[in-house]
Protein backbone atom coordinates (compact mmCIF):
# COMPACT_ATOMS: atom_id res chain seq x y z
CA UNK A 1 0.00 0.00 0.00
CA UNK A 2 1.24 3.56 -1.26
CA UNK A 3 2.08 6.06 1.99
CA UNK A 4 -0.64 7.98 0.66
CA UNK A 5 -3.91 6.39 0.63
CA UNK A 6 -5.46 6.84 -2.86
CA UNK A 7 -8.04 5.01 -4.86
CA UNK A 8 -5.43 3.32 -6.15
CA UNK A 9 -5.55 1.30 -3.02
CA UNK A 10 -9.13 -0.35 -3.35
CA UNK A 11 -9.96 -3.18 -3.64
CA UNK A 12 -11.39 -5.25 -6.13
CA UNK A 13 -15.26 -4.68 -5.49
CA UNK A 14 -16.71 -7.05 -7.84
CA UNK A 15 -19.98 -8.79 -6.61
CA UNK A 16 -20.46 -6.15 -4.21
CA UNK A 17 -23.77 -3.44 -3.78
CA UNK A 18 -23.56 -0.21 -2.86
CA UNK A 19 -26.41 2.52 -2.03
CA UNK A 20 -24.46 5.87 -2.18
CA UNK A 21 -27.07 9.00 -1.21
CA UNK A 22 -26.64 12.11 -2.72
CA UNK A 23 -24.10 10.93 -5.46
CA UNK A 24 -25.02 13.33 -8.51
CA UNK A 25 -22.33 15.78 -7.54
CA UNK A 26 -19.12 16.44 -5.46
CA UNK A 27 -17.71 13.74 -3.07
CA UNK A 28 -20.47 11.52 -3.61
CA UNK A 29 -20.55 11.51 -6.60
CA UNK A 30 -16.26 10.49 -6.60
CA UNK A 31 -17.04 8.39 -4.23
CA UNK A 32 -19.84 6.42 -6.33
CA UNK A 33 -17.41 6.54 -9.05
CA UNK A 34 -14.50 5.13 -7.68
CA UNK A 35 -16.67 1.82 -6.60
CA UNK A 36 -18.29 1.39 -9.85
CA UNK A 37 -14.66 1.66 -11.86
CA UNK A 38 -13.60 -1.00 -9.18
CA UNK A 39 -16.14 -3.31 -10.28
CA UNK A 40 -19.61 -2.51 -7.69
CA UNK A 41 -22.70 -2.56 -8.35
CA UNK A 42 -23.70 1.02 -7.84
CA UNK A 43 -26.67 2.78 -6.89
CA UNK A 44 -27.03 5.96 -7.46
CA UNK A 45 -29.50 7.33 -4.66
CA UNK A 46 -30.28 11.06 -4.96
CA UNK A 47 -33.05 13.58 -4.94
CA UNK A 48 -32.91 15.22 -8.35
CA UNK A 49 -33.69 12.54 -11.22
CA UNK A 50 -31.97 14.74 -14.36
CA UNK A 51 -28.66 15.38 -11.92
CA UNK A 52 -28.71 11.97 -11.15
CA UNK A 53 -28.94 10.53 -14.82
CA UNK A 54 -26.20 13.16 -15.88
CA UNK A 55 -23.65 11.87 -13.01
CA UNK A 56 -24.50 7.58 -13.71
CA UNK A 57 -24.03 8.86 -17.71
CA UNK A 58 -20.68 10.00 -16.78
CA UNK A 59 -19.57 7.36 -14.49
CA UNK A 60 -20.46 4.81 -17.35
CA UNK A 61 -18.29 7.07 -19.95
CA UNK A 62 -15.44 6.56 -17.84
CA UNK A 63 -15.93 3.07 -17.06
CA UNK A 64 -17.99 1.36 -20.12
CA UNK A 65 -19.74 -1.91 -18.66
CA UNK A 66 -20.16 -0.07 -14.97
CA UNK A 67 -22.90 -1.56 -13.64
CA UNK A 68 -25.05 2.25 -12.17
CA UNK A 69 -28.48 2.28 -11.83
CA UNK A 70 -30.45 5.45 -10.05
CA UNK A 71 -33.00 5.50 -7.02
CA UNK A 72 -35.15 8.50 -6.72
CA UNK A 73 -34.78 9.65 -2.47
CA UNK A 74 -35.64 12.76 -1.14
CA UNK A 75 -34.00 12.55 2.67
CA UNK A 76 -36.49 15.31 3.54
CA UNK A 77 -39.39 13.72 3.01
CA UNK A 78 -39.71 10.45 5.02
CA UNK A 79 -42.16 9.47 2.52
CA UNK A 80 -40.26 9.41 -0.16
CA UNK A 81 -37.29 7.62 2.45
CA UNK A 82 -40.07 4.84 2.46
CA UNK A 83 -40.32 4.60 -0.84
CA UNK A 84 -36.99 4.56 -1.71
CA UNK A 85 -36.11 1.79 0.91
CA UNK A 86 -39.01 -0.14 -0.61
CA UNK A 87 -37.95 -0.10 -3.86
CA UNK A 88 -33.79 -1.07 -3.19
CA UNK A 89 -35.39 -3.73 -0.51
CA UNK A 90 -36.75 -5.40 -3.15
CA UNK A 91 -34.37 -4.79 -6.05
CA UNK A 92 -31.19 -5.64 -3.76
CA UNK A 93 -31.76 -8.23 -0.85
CA UNK A 94 -28.16 -7.73 -0.52
CA UNK A 95 -26.41 -4.55 0.33
CA UNK A 96 -22.87 -5.05 0.76
CA UNK A 97 -22.47 -0.84 1.28
CA UNK A 98 -24.46 2.13 2.50
CA UNK A 99 -22.88 5.33 2.12
CA UNK A 100 -24.75 8.09 4.11
CA UNK A 101 -23.44 10.90 2.14
CA UNK A 102 -26.07 13.29 1.11
CA UNK A 103 -26.27 16.56 3.23
CA UNK A 104 -27.17 20.30 3.32
CA UNK A 105 -25.20 23.18 4.74
CA UNK A 106 -26.23 26.45 6.04
CA UNK A 107 -29.31 27.03 4.12
CA UNK A 108 -31.90 29.64 4.94
CA UNK A 109 -34.03 28.90 7.82
CA UNK A 110 -36.32 26.19 6.64
CA UNK A 111 -38.00 23.03 7.44
CA UNK A 112 -38.64 19.95 5.55
CA UNK A 113 -41.87 18.34 4.62
CA UNK A 114 -42.10 16.79 7.87
CA UNK A 115 -41.89 20.00 9.87
CA UNK A 116 -37.89 19.32 11.04
CA UNK A 117 -35.25 21.98 10.58
CA UNK A 118 -33.97 21.04 7.39
CA UNK A 119 -30.34 20.31 8.30
CA UNK A 120 -31.12 18.34 11.38
CA UNK A 121 -33.75 16.45 9.05
CA UNK A 122 -32.44 15.77 6.22
CA UNK A 123 -28.65 15.06 7.37
CA UNK A 124 -29.65 13.35 10.39
CA UNK A 125 -33.13 11.94 10.40
CA UNK A 126 -33.24 10.87 6.91
CA UNK A 127 -30.05 9.14 7.16
CA UNK A 128 -31.64 7.66 10.64
CA UNK A 129 -34.44 6.41 8.77
CA UNK A 130 -32.89 5.09 5.35
CA UNK A 131 -30.47 3.40 6.97
CA UNK A 132 -32.85 1.80 9.51
CA UNK A 133 -35.45 0.52 6.53
CA UNK A 134 -32.85 -0.72 4.66
CA UNK A 135 -30.84 -2.39 7.70
CA UNK A 136 -31.71 -5.73 7.69
CA UNK A 137 -30.41 -6.26 3.66
CA UNK A 138 -27.15 -5.48 5.32
CA UNK A 139 -27.42 -7.88 8.31
CA UNK A 140 -26.75 -11.28 7.49
CA UNK A 141 -23.84 -9.59 4.49
CA UNK A 142 -19.98 -10.70 5.68
CA UNK A 143 -17.68 -7.60 5.35
CA UNK A 144 -21.23 -5.45 5.24
CA UNK A 145 -20.48 -1.41 6.03
CA UNK A 146 -22.73 1.87 7.07
CA UNK A 147 -20.35 4.66 5.80
CA UNK A 148 -21.92 8.11 7.49
CA UNK A 149 -19.98 11.39 6.21
CA UNK A 150 -19.86 13.52 9.04
CA UNK A 151 -17.83 16.51 9.02
CA UNK A 152 -15.36 18.83 11.12
CA UNK A 153 -18.39 21.16 12.10
CA UNK A 154 -19.33 18.90 14.64
CA UNK A 155 -17.15 21.07 16.45
CA UNK A 156 -17.99 24.09 15.86
CA UNK A 157 -21.01 25.30 17.99
CA UNK A 158 -22.75 22.07 18.23
CA UNK A 159 -24.53 20.84 20.62
CA UNK A 160 -27.81 18.21 20.69
CA UNK A 161 -30.44 21.06 21.78
CA UNK A 162 -32.94 18.07 22.81
CA UNK A 163 -34.96 21.51 23.91
CA UNK A 164 -35.40 23.00 20.49
CA UNK A 165 -34.08 20.27 18.33
CA UNK A 166 -35.72 22.09 15.16
CA UNK A 167 -34.69 25.58 16.21
CA UNK A 168 -38.13 27.32 16.06
CA UNK A 169 -37.31 29.52 18.90
CA UNK A 170 -34.03 31.15 17.08
CA UNK A 171 -31.94 29.68 14.00
CA UNK A 172 -28.31 29.78 13.67
CA UNK A 173 -27.34 28.31 10.62
CA UNK A 174 -24.11 27.11 11.55
CA UNK A 175 -25.20 25.65 15.37
CA UNK A 176 -27.53 23.80 13.29
CA UNK A 177 -25.20 22.36 10.78
CA UNK A 178 -23.23 21.45 13.60
CA UNK A 179 -25.97 19.61 15.27
CA UNK A 180 -26.42 17.64 12.21
CA UNK A 181 -23.01 16.75 11.96
CA UNK A 182 -22.58 15.87 15.59
CA UNK A 183 -25.76 13.65 15.50
CA UNK A 184 -24.30 11.47 12.79
CA UNK A 185 -21.30 10.64 14.70
CA UNK A 186 -23.90 9.59 17.25
CA UNK A 187 -25.51 7.28 15.52
CA UNK A 188 -22.67 5.86 13.67
CA UNK A 189 -21.23 5.09 17.43
CA UNK A 190 -24.87 4.22 19.11
CA UNK A 191 -25.20 1.93 15.71
CA UNK A 192 -21.65 0.32 15.77
CA UNK A 193 -22.53 -0.28 19.56
CA UNK A 194 -25.77 -1.97 18.88
CA UNK A 195 -24.21 -4.41 15.56
CA UNK A 196 -21.34 -5.55 17.98
CA UNK A 197 -24.43 -6.33 21.17
CA UNK A 198 -26.23 -8.54 18.05
CA UNK A 199 -22.64 -9.54 16.78
CA UNK A 200 -23.96 -8.94 13.25
CA UNK A 201 -21.10 -8.54 10.60
CA UNK A 202 -22.09 -5.40 9.81
CA UNK A 203 -20.08 -2.22 11.01
CA UNK A 204 -20.65 1.15 11.32
CA UNK A 205 -17.92 3.83 10.55
CA UNK A 206 -17.83 7.56 9.82
CA UNK A 207 -15.35 9.88 7.51
CA UNK A 208 -15.12 13.88 7.05
CA UNK A 209 -13.64 15.25 3.79
CA UNK A 210 -12.10 18.15 5.41
CA UNK A 211 -12.61 21.43 3.73
CA UNK A 212 -13.97 20.73 -0.07
CA UNK A 213 -14.59 22.34 -2.59
CA UNK A 214 -17.90 20.97 -3.75
CA UNK A 215 -21.47 22.38 -3.77
CA UNK A 216 -22.23 22.08 -0.63
CA UNK A 217 -20.45 25.26 -0.15
CA UNK A 218 -23.10 27.40 -2.34
CA UNK A 219 -24.74 28.65 1.52
CA UNK A 220 -21.10 29.37 2.89
CA UNK A 221 -21.31 33.31 3.29
CA UNK A 222 -19.01 35.28 0.89
CA UNK A 223 -18.76 32.15 -1.76
CA UNK A 224 -20.82 34.58 -4.09
CA UNK A 225 -18.03 37.41 -4.46
CA UNK A 226 -15.80 37.40 -7.21
CA UNK A 227 -13.00 35.02 -6.92
CA UNK A 228 -13.73 33.21 -3.67
CA UNK A 229 -14.32 29.96 -4.82
CA UNK A 230 -11.51 30.35 -6.91
CA UNK A 231 -8.93 30.69 -4.14
CA UNK A 232 -10.97 28.01 -2.34
CA UNK A 233 -10.09 26.01 -4.49
CA UNK A 234 -6.56 26.54 -3.83
CA UNK A 235 -6.64 26.00 0.05
CA UNK A 236 -9.02 22.69 -0.34
CA UNK A 237 -9.25 19.34 -0.97
CA UNK A 238 -10.43 18.16 -5.06
CA UNK A 239 -13.78 16.58 -4.51
CA UNK A 240 -11.59 13.84 -5.54
CA UNK A 241 -9.80 13.80 -2.70
CA UNK A 242 -12.42 14.64 -0.02
CA UNK A 243 -14.08 11.43 -1.19
CA UNK A 244 -11.27 9.40 -0.18
CA UNK A 245 -11.81 9.37 3.67
CA UNK A 246 -15.55 8.18 2.67
CA UNK A 247 -13.95 5.19 0.13
CA UNK A 248 -11.30 4.11 2.88
CA UNK A 249 -13.42 3.80 5.80
CA UNK A 250 -15.85 1.79 2.89
CA UNK A 251 -13.41 -0.60 1.51
CA UNK A 252 -10.02 -0.75 3.73
CA UNK A 253 -10.02 -4.23 4.78
CA UNK A 254 -8.30 -3.26 8.06
CA UNK A 255 -11.32 -0.70 9.26
CA UNK A 256 -13.04 -1.63 12.24
CA UNK A 257 -16.29 -0.57 13.45
CA UNK A 258 -16.66 2.96 15.54
CA UNK A 259 -13.50 4.01 13.34
CA UNK A 260 -13.71 7.79 11.96
CA UNK A 261 -11.34 8.82 9.00
CA UNK A 262 -10.82 12.28 7.64
CA UNK A 263 -7.96 14.10 6.25
CA UNK A 264 -4.37 13.72 7.40
CA UNK A 265 -3.19 17.36 6.93
CA UNK A 266 -3.18 20.27 9.48
CA UNK A 267 -6.37 20.18 11.48
CA UNK A 268 -7.92 17.69 9.16
CA UNK A 269 -8.70 20.49 6.75
CA UNK A 270 -6.60 19.00 3.38
CA UNK A 271 -4.69 15.54 2.76
CA UNK A 272 -4.99 11.65 2.33
CA UNK A 273 -7.53 9.57 4.56
CA UNK A 274 -5.93 8.45 8.14
CA UNK A 275 -7.94 7.69 10.92
CA UNK A 276 -8.36 10.00 13.36
CA UNK A 277 -11.03 11.30 16.41
CA UNK A 278 -13.84 13.13 16.93
CA UNK A 279 -14.37 15.56 19.84
CA UNK A 280 -15.05 14.20 23.46
CA UNK A 281 -18.96 15.43 23.55
CA UNK A 282 -19.71 12.60 20.14
CA UNK A 283 -18.48 9.92 22.74
CA UNK A 284 -21.40 10.64 25.16
CA UNK A 285 -23.27 7.60 25.62
CA UNK A 286 -25.85 9.17 27.54
CA UNK A 287 -26.39 11.57 24.94
CA UNK A 288 -25.97 9.15 22.05
CA UNK A 289 -28.83 6.88 22.65
CA UNK A 290 -31.61 9.70 24.58
CA UNK A 291 -30.56 11.12 20.57
CA UNK A 292 -31.26 7.56 19.09
CA UNK A 293 -34.75 6.82 21.21
CA UNK A 294 -35.57 10.61 19.97
CA UNK A 295 -34.86 10.09 16.50
CA UNK A 296 -37.18 6.66 16.40
CA UNK A 297 -39.91 8.42 17.91
CA UNK A 298 -39.73 11.34 15.19
CA UNK A 299 -39.25 9.30 12.46
CA UNK A 300 -41.31 6.22 13.45
CA UNK A 301 -38.19 4.41 12.14
CA UNK A 302 -37.64 1.43 15.02
CA UNK A 303 -34.70 -1.08 14.26
CA UNK A 304 -34.06 -4.27 14.78
CA UNK A 305 -30.60 -3.93 16.86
Amino acid sequence: MTSKWTAADVPDQSGRVVVVTGANTGIGYETAEVLAGKGARVVIAVRDAGKGQKALDAITRKHPGAAVSLQELDLSSLGSVRRATDALRSAHPRIDLLINNAGVMYPPKQFTRDGFELQFGTNHLGHFAFTGLLLDNLLDVPGSRVVTVASLAHKNLADIHFDDLQWERKYNRVAAYGQSKLANLMFTYELQRRLAARGAPTIAVAAHPGISNTELMRHVPGTSLPGVMKLAGLVTNTPAVGALPTVRAATDPGVTGGQYYGPSGFNEMVGHPVLVTSNRKSHDVAVQQRLWTVSEDLTGVKYGV
